[in-house]
């Protein structure tokens, strides 16, 4: 099969997405085609986790402008010790999705170990722990807050493997070798050029100080989010809640929401504490207006990666 025949087929994968309809490649315009052409350029696949976001086109460009000058822009770092950031993080978060494409992202550059020891549970380095410069530093947490925001969004938005259900088990392994090459991209891709899409923020992103296109790139994300028309209830009590917690999981039960009786605000406390406990009931509870819907869910994974990131500042 040719690259063109593969990309196509890929873009098929937009009709797993859940609760949402983005928008078709075929039939994108301005900011959504502009964005999606870099995606496929860049990022070797128009990817569910980001083209889901399509119909918001500000919140398109924003989550896409994370993750290429985190993960796939040339930088400070390798794109492996990357991927190994976006796969454990993902762990983490329990997102199998992003576990799965992050694996055969590292089985392609080579480090198919890699991911074995981390779904074996076996203990495998951060690269964030041994950062040799600021700008890797900043580099590498760019890429867990990214993935902190994607691990979200994906729990809510998409379902546990980024391959069909209806791919066999005896083919999943092929499948999974062909689309890791298409996430490792044959050539490098220059830092900045997502910048465009967004107006430039005001805001200063201490933790990227040392990395002037990182810092410039989440700045005008976090001016996107900030813009987003998220009802105020609902900013107030997740970012009440965000302000005592430390990270760690409610667990199982979701009886901590049970004091909320709007929608929205137990879909976003969900989102944002505890995103493996979303299920179907709790997102069609808020309704099928898709721009809303995808905008409270960033705003909240966004808020959420920002707090997720707090509490584990890098150092000097």
């Amino acid at each position: 099969m040719t690259p063109k025949v593969v990309q196509l087929a890929l873009r098929r994968a937009l009709r797993e997405v859940r609760h949402v309809r983005p928008v078709p490649a075929g039939r994108a315009t301005g900011l959504v085609r502009d964005v999606y052409r870099q995606v496929e350029r860049d990022f070797g696949m128009l990817a569910p986790p980001v083209a889901l976001h399509s119909p918001s086109p500000p919140v398109l460009a924003a989550v896409w402008s994370m993750l290429r000058e985190s993960l796939v822009a040339d930088g400070a770092t390798s794109r492996a010790d990357r991927e190994v950031v976006a796969t454990l993080v993902s762990q983490g978060n329990s997102c199998p999705y992003c576990v799965e494409v992050h694996g055969m992202a590292l089985g392609s550059l080579g480090r198919s170990s890699v991911t074995e020891a981390i779904e074996s549970g076996h203990p495998v380095a951060d690269p964030r722990a041994s950062a040799s410069s600021a700008a890797a530093r900043a580099e590498l947490t760019a890429v867990a807050f990214a993935f902190h925001y994607l691990n979200r969004v994906v729990s809510v938005f998409l379902g546990p493997s980024p391959l069909p259900p209806s791919v066999p088990d005896s083919a999943r392994p092929k499948a999974k070798a062909v689309l890791g090459r298409f996430l490792r991209p044959e050539q490098g891709a220059s830092p900045g050029e997502s910048l465009e899409f967004l107006p430039a923020g005001s805001r200063s992103v201490d933790w990227a100080s040392g990395n002037p296109v990182v810092e410039d790139a989440f700045s005008r994300a976090s001016a996107a989010f900030e813009s987003l028309t998220v009802p105020a209830a609902v900013r107030d009590v997740v970012l009440s809640e965000l302000s005592t917690w430390d990270g760690s999981p409610p667990g199982l039960s979701r009886s901590w929401i049970d004091a909320f009786d709007d929608p929205a605000t137990r879909l976003a406390l969900v989102v944002a504490k505890a995103p493996y406990q979303v299920d179907d009931a709790l997102v069609s509870a808020v309704g099928p207006v898709d721009r809303e819907l995808v905008e409270l869910v960033g705003w909240t994974a966004f808020t959420a990666a920002a707090h997720c990131v707090s509490l584990t500042p890098i150092r000097d």
